[in-house]
């Protein structure tokens, strides 16, 4: 598992998540899971085409933040 940070502009505050990459995952378990502040609020898992979808969400943050988070990952990442 690599862990990394990330930022994204939420309602014009830059705001900090740490993703954990399960570079090795299995079929049963999301390859991204991502936290603010020691809560998780959301996976991913990328399709065939390394689109990520979300995996889980939790609730805690809005879709739009975790849409926000996909992006941003895809760009790095995939």
């Amino acid at each position: 598992m690599e862990k990394f940070e990330i930022s994204v502009v939420v309602d014009h505050e830059n705001q900090h998540f740490e993703v954990r990459d399960y570079m090795h995952h299995e079929d049963d378990k999301c390859k991204y899971e991502v936290f603010k502040d020691g809560q998780f609020i959301g996976s991913f898992e990328p399709d065939h085409h390394k689109i990520l979808h979300v995996c889980q969400n939790p609730g805690v943050v809005s879709e739009n933040v975790l849409n926000l988070i996909a992006e941003q990952l895809e760009g790095y990442h995939i």
